[in-house]
């Protein structure tokens, strides 16, 4: 109750056209704060503040965003305010119809381009991300650069759709996102959506634990440059420069970034070699843009996804066992050839125009190319194994390659009308994938070719969704949400594998896959107060397995992967003001033959997964934060849950006293989820000591988790708490210029812990037996850098 005499002042008023007719639904925000609210169907909008004078940024689609000051003050402040239509369109709908709108029934979180250039300068996607809720990231390499991974409410990154306006990033075969294709992409980012759970429906593969949505790079009106050093431990660097015209009198605007990133990494050989451009052109008249962008990444990395043996951990956590071989003296040597490689260009054509006051479309045609190798020394290999006659074995040097062709279209058509927005979209998607590997070199060479290929297959597949999703104002208080989203996949794989059939024959992947999914959701989503809203909402999500699942159970009938359905059901509640937030959101995920993780990897680095019958993901993600006198804010947020496999049976080997094997199962009734902690959390505690100072103290916790099914202590990932101290100086120089200086230190209490890990067990004579390798991350680690824009 206290609230109500805090912030009994207010600011209260009218948002109309030039024509003074009211506008429905603008948006009018605190500037600086999380607080703001939209208007009602007569443009009425109410604020109750603190008593003081407030920036209010006040905008609609299709008119110009205006910034306005006004006083909070007992008894109340009547403003109007008088939108005029905008002369030029605006990046602002390119997104619009993929992201959770303000009254939209789902979990979610926007970030801007200015919050993710403070969390880190140097770190991929998932480490500057971590502070989220229920946010957990990994790295091979130990230090955020290069391979790195995340997972949401313990879901997999298989699992999570990620768009780049609107068009479709995940590798449709892995259905995976790898950021190391897409160095430096952050520089380039806008904004940043994330819904948790199903979300709403969008563009590519269904949505089992979140959804990450990007906008690249919007051009403002005034042309600017850029440029960027950052150094660190680990021999880390990172150069790039920015560069754009604004928005020039004929409508044409150009932008660009070159980018360079090397490290060394934590772990041993695991280091990286980067390179990556964002160029992009666009024109635009009062109702239409048209916009053109070109991203390219190159990367060399060392590989790394073996992991560190576990009686490693102790002596030299750095050890990489990665390229290691023994020469014909027995010398121990190492294979500097041990790495992956791989280009990615990605060219968008992207189309937003305005058809009279109601109707928006947008459009957008894609081509992706990829192709890239990864190469590692074998010992002692079985030459049968790679298609020779010999009975025999070699040391060789192989190199597994891949050449993909990823294109397609996407479109929406948005609607706004009184107390209806309505929003039809959709998507067709081809991809062609070509997997080949040779043998270049070979110690015993008999009768082979040179670059003699001992495997091919391909992969073509084909993905067609359509969707409708509609939010309905009841009253000024209730909105209602509908969406049903239908999607066809059908996938082609052809050819032999790089593994074989356990009677020595090449393992043949020819088969064929076809899914008919559909996929509704509906949700309520009500205001209690200027300040206060809460919702529910119910959806349906359907998957396909990845080709390594079907991969993975060629010659097994009992494996034969299945696709997973989930029914996500979620409530939360909202409290907002220009000082203080708090939120909650309680969810119940509900699964039918999910696909999970079963701790094992495949020859690739690859998670071996599984259908479970039963399963479910029960918990609560609390939120909140505060600002003291617009010098120090504190923001915290912690998921509590229970992530569950109903009566999961482990299938083991055992073995006799005469090591005759049998392959048998193992009754262990509820689990715990792999890779699920059921505590996660982190807080952002951030002071502005005084002008153009600011210094912030982060920290992320994650529970204990265990790396496969049985819950057993031997195959557990433990707790850890990481705590990160940042010291940022910004010097303004003229009216867009300034000068930042950035000191970071990482992990300052040098916790030794490892993010992720995988194994799997055995019994021998009736005693279960562990084989295990781990990720382990960098201790107490240090960043600096200068970062100029004029």
């Amino acid at each position: 109750m206290a609230s109500t005499a805090i912030f009994s002042q207010s600011i209260t008023g009218v948002v109309t056209d030039e024509n003074h007719k009211a506008l429905k639904t603008a948006n009018v925000l605190v500037k600086g704060t999380s607080a703001g609210v939209s208007t009602d169907a007569n443009g009425a909008f109410s604020l109750n503040l603190k008593p003081g004078n407030y920036v209010l940024v006040v905008s609609y689609m299709g008119y110009e965003t205006t910034e306005i000051t006004a006083e909070a003050k007992q008894g109340g402040n009547q403003i109007n305010i008088s939108l005029m239509p905008r002369s030029i369109f605006t990046d602002e709908v390119v997104v619009s119809a993929t992201r959770a709108g303000v009254k939209s029934p789902t979990a979610y979180v926007n970030i801007d381009a200015d919050e993710l250039a403070q969390r880190n300068s140097i770190a991929d996607i998932p480490n500057l991300l971590e502070l989220t809720p229920s946010f957990i990231a990994t790295s091979e390499a130990g230090n955020g650069v290069g391979y790195t991974n995340f997972r949401v409410r313990g879901t997999d990154a298989t699992r999570i759709n990620v768009t780049v306006n609107g068009i479709p990033l995940n590798d449709a075969e892995s259905q995976s996102i790898f950021w190391v294709n897409m160095p430096d992409f952050t520089s380039s980012v806008s904004s940043l959506q994330i819904q948790r759970g199903v979300g709403t429906s969008g563009n590519g593969s269904a949505a089992f634990g979140a959804t990450l949505n990007f906008e690249t790079h919007v051009t403002g009106n005034k042309p600017y440059a850029g440029l960027q050093f950052f150094g660190g431990s680990f021999n880390t660097f990172k150069e790039n420069f920015t560069a754009g015209t604004g928005i020039m009198d004929n409508g044409f605007s150009f932008d660009m970034r070159l980018s360079k990133l090397n490290s060394d990494g934590y772990v041993n050989y695991s280091g990286s070699d980067h390179a990556s451009f964002f160029v992009s052109g666009a024109w635009r008249n009062r109702h239409n843009l048209i916009r053109a962008n070109i991203i390219y990444g190159k990367e060399r990395t060392g590989i790394s996804w073996w992991g560190v043996p576990k009686d490693s951990l102790n002596t030299n956590r750095r050890y990489n066992p990665a390229g290691e071989y023994y020469d014909e003296a027995g010398v121990l040597r190492y294979y500097e050839g041990q790495t992956d490689n791989y280009r990615q260009t990605h060219y968008h054509l992207l189309y937003s125009g305005e058809f009279g006051k109601y109707l928006n479309v947008n459009a957008a045609l894609h081509y992706t190319r990829g192709n890239g190798y990864y190469e590692q020394y074998e010992q002692d290999q079985f030459l049968p194994e790679y298609g020779f006659a010999f009975d025999s074995l070699s040391d060789m040097i192989i190199r597994k390659m891949m050449a993909n062709d990823f294109y397609g279209g996407t479109y929406s058509l948005s609607l706004n009308r009184a107390r209806l927005h309505a929003v039809l979209g959709g998507a067709a998607n081809r991809y062609d994938g070509n997997h080949f590997g040779n043998i270049i070199w070979m110690r015993t060479a008999y009768q082979s070719e040179i670059n003699h290929e001992y495997y091919r297959n391909s992969g073509v597949k084909t993905d067609v969704s359509n969707y409708l999703k509609i939010n309905y104002d009841i009253s000024d208080n209730l909105s209602a949400y509908g969406d049903i989203q239908y999607r066809f996949i059908l996938y082609d794989m052809a050819g032999n594998d790089d593994d074989l059939m356990p009677d020595g024959s090449q393992k043949q992947l020819d088969q064929t896959h076809r899914y008919n999914f559909v996929n509704p959701k509906a949700g309520l989503f009500y205001d209690i107060t200027n300040h206060m809203n809460a919702y529910v909402s119910f959806a349906v999500g359907h998957r396909e397995p990845t080709r390594a699942n079907f991969e993975d159970a060629v010659g097994d009938p009992l494996r034969e992967p299945k696709r997973e359905i989930l029914y996500d059901y979620e409530a939360g509640w909202r409290f907002v003001t220009s000082k203080l937030f708090c939120s909650a959101n309680l969810y119940y995920m509900d699964y039918v033959d999910q696909i999970i993780p079963t701790g094992e990897k495949n020859s690739v680095g690859y998670d071996i997964m599984t259908n479970v019958p039963e399963s479910y993901r029960l918990g609560i993600e609390l939120s909140g934060g505060v600002t003291v006198a617009n010098k120090l804010s504190f923001s915290t947020n912690i998921t509590l849950s229970r992530n569950k496999i109903r009566n999961f049976t482990q299938w083991a080997a055992f073995y006799d006293e005469n090591w005759d094997e049998q392959y048998l199962p193992v009754l262990l009734g509820e689990t715990d989820i792999a890779y699920s902690p059921a505590l996660s959390g982190s807080f952002i505690l951030q002071w502005k000591a005084f002008k153009n100072f600011t210094a912030a103290w982060t920290a992320k916790y994650v529970g204990a988790q265990y790396f496969d099914n049985t819950m057993s202590q031997n195959r557990k990932l433990y707790p850890y708490f990481l705590n990160n101290l940042q010291f940022d100086y910004v010097i303004i120089t003229g009216k867009k210029g300034e000068i930042a200086l950035r000191l970071a230190a990482n992990n300052i209490f040098d916790v030794k812990y490892s993010s992720n890990a995988y194994g799997g067990l055995w019994y021998e004579q009736g005693t279960e037996q562990t084989w295990a390798y781990y990720y382990p991350q960098a201790g107490i680690n240090f960043l600096g850098g200068l970062s100029l824009k004029f």
